[in-house]
């Protein structure tokens, strides 16, 4: 089948070769003039931003949308493929990502393709994290090298705090945990008469935050997730403490803080009756 031909093909199992002919038709000379002059790097942003609208997506359980959103987050990777496919040092396209992420899975996975036996979940991790380290020749480079690399701040900490608690470096109870948040919550506090740009204000505000983190992870919290949640939550009782002012014929710029704070009180109330 030529190239022409699978642009148009509709058969249910070929379609992903139908999106790659159509990137490589746009990307070739009498396509896409935008398309053709993209870069790995030009489409960075892009990429960040599929992903972050998938993962929307799934939080507000539009599963129509997240089809979308996946196919969105899929026209990236068939993109960087193409690129990399033009390329004569990286000489790869979407076959040979495919080929091996297929024989990742097959070898991560000893426990179904081969005679491995894992117990748990946890075990699964376990294994598939030394099968990574020993494919990657680092088993003797630090246990941390590259963990989390290229996540966000958030996300970074909870990985790293769960990869040092699987070799039992860890508080022995939830109880450790809050009272070394309360340790950095004092050590906040004592910054509070140092001036904004001290560098201690920062680095004790992150220590708090990477604690914080820590109890996220022992209580099986997903802090990206509950952020995400209490920022909804913020907004939503903010949005009705506007809406409370106006009928009082007040608005944000001009009802007294302690106008807003009652408000807010009301709100609150009001949403736990």
């Amino acid at each position: 089948m030529t190239d022409d031909e699978m642009i148009h093909c509709q058969e249910p199992a070929r379609q992903v070769e139908r999106a790659v002919a159509i990137m490589h038709r746009l990307r070739q000379p009498g396509g896409c003039p935008w398309d053709a002059e993209q870069t790995h790097d030009s489409i960075i942003s892009s990429l960040i931003e599929e992903c972050y609208e998938c993962i929307d997506a799934i939080r507000e359980r539009d599963w129509t949308h997240l089809r979308e959103e996946l196919g969105d987050v899929l026209l990236q990777v068939i993109f960087h493929a193409e690129i990399a496919r033009e390329n004569p040092v990286a000489a790869f396209g979407m076959n040979e990502v495919a080929r091996d992420l297929a024989d990742k899975l097959v070898r991560r996975h000893p426990h179904v393709f081969g005679t491995a036996s894992v117990d748990n979940a946890e075990g699964v991790v376990s294994q598939w994290d030394a099968i990574k380290r020993k494919e990657h020749a680092i088993e003797d480079k630090p246990y941390l090298q590259d963990c989390g690399k290229g996540l966000p701040s958030l996300l970074q900490a909870y990985k790293i705090t769960k990869k040092v608690a699987k070799v039992g470096f860890d508080w022995p109870d939830h109880a450790g945990v809050v009272e070394k948040i309360r340790e950095e919550t004092d050590e906040v506090a004592e910054t509070l008469e140092l001036a904004d740009d001290d560098p201690h204000v920062a680095e004790e505000l992150g220590d708090l935050l990477f604690v914080v983190v820590n109890l996220c992870r022992r209580r099986k919290v997903d802090p990206e997730l509950a952020l995400f949640n209490a920022n909804r939550k913020f907004e939503r009782r903010f949005n009705a403490v506007e809406s409370m002012l106006k009928e009082q014929g007040k608005s944000l710029a001009t009802a007294t803080v302690e106008e807003m704070e009652a408000a807010w009180q009301a709100v609150k109330r009001t949403e736990k009756s």
